[in-house]
């Protein structure tokens, strides 16, 4: 196994090694390394991501999945429209319980949809145009994939508003995600269809890789929430995205302190 070492210095990287291979500025690569508890603890005491991963080209990848809010971009975009409608405290309130897997997700986006009936659909542009924002390192990631064929797939326990904008300004392969049901230019408060949960994303995760003829080891999932643990176990390399802790216990590796390019840095 390699030890990936990232949001560090090349002299914090020598207690590791006599030779560390650098990756770029901040990170670096220890080749057959061997698991220690020791280097767990000094990562987590200092603020830098570690991950133990077998020799893998990411140019070898055939599909990186990623879940959406608090992934792909910074903010969730529920919370942010509960903001708008002055019901944002409660609404972070079950988003922060579903994202650690206290409560049935499907139950708690239908409450959470409640609380944002009469409001606007314009405050659904309001949202994207100025409050989403890419998660630091996003792009370079969806470079890489772009530059060595790798599909991407944007699944999402949020809205078709967002991922349809981001699947056209990014050039997202394949995306899933919930209909707001909108009547006379304000939301109802209901969901339309059926509610993309953790076996949902699963299963258009499976359907993609077998578009793809993909195998497990040709696939990534990336996420932070509960939703996304189904889709991540049935990847070749799941990674915890600044993620709730019963995810990043489910995961193989985790990526907490830096961005979404530290992901590129886990493959040769």
């Amino acid at each position: 196994m390699n030890l990936v070492l990232q949001g560090l210095n090349e002299a914090q990287a020598r207690r590791f090694s006599a030779s560390p291979e650098k990756i770029s500025d901040r990170a670096f690569r220890i080749r057959d390394a061997r698991k220690d508890p020791a280097i767990e603890k000094w990562c987590e005491e200092n603020r830098v991501d570690f991950a133990w991963v077998p020799e893998r080209r990411f140019a070898d990848l055939k599909l990186l999945a990623m879940d959406m809010d608090s992934t792909l971009i910074t903010i969730e975009c529920i919370d942010e429209l509960g903001d708008l409608a002055g019901r944002k405290t409660d609404i972070a309130a079950i988003t922060a319980q579903a994202m650690r897997g206290e409560i049935d997700y499907p139950e708690s986006l239908r409450r959470r949809v409640s609380y944002l009936k009469g409001l606007s659909a314009f405050s659904l542009e309001t949202v994207y145009v100025e409050r989403l924002k890419l998660t630091p390192g996003a792009e370079t990631l969806l470079e890489a994939c772009k530059r060595h064929g790798v599909k991407l797939l944007l699944v999402s326990g949020g809205f078709t508003f967002f991922t349809d904008r981001l699947k056209d300004r990014l050039g997202i392969d394949y995306t899933i995600s919930n209909r707001l049901e909108i009547r006379d230019g304000k939301l109802t408060g209901e969901v339309l269809g059926d509610i993309v949960d953790a076996e949902a994303k699963a299963r258009k995760f499976l359907d993609v890789m077998k578009e793809l003829k993909a195998t497990k080891e040709q696939s990534v999932a990336i996420g932070d929430g509960a939703n996304d643990l189904k889709m991540m176990a049935r990847s070749g390399l799941s990674v915890a995205f600044h993620a709730k802790p019963v995810v990043r216990a489910q995961a193989d590796c985790a990526v907490t302190w830096s961005g979404l390019d530290a992901v590129v840095n886990l493959f040769d």
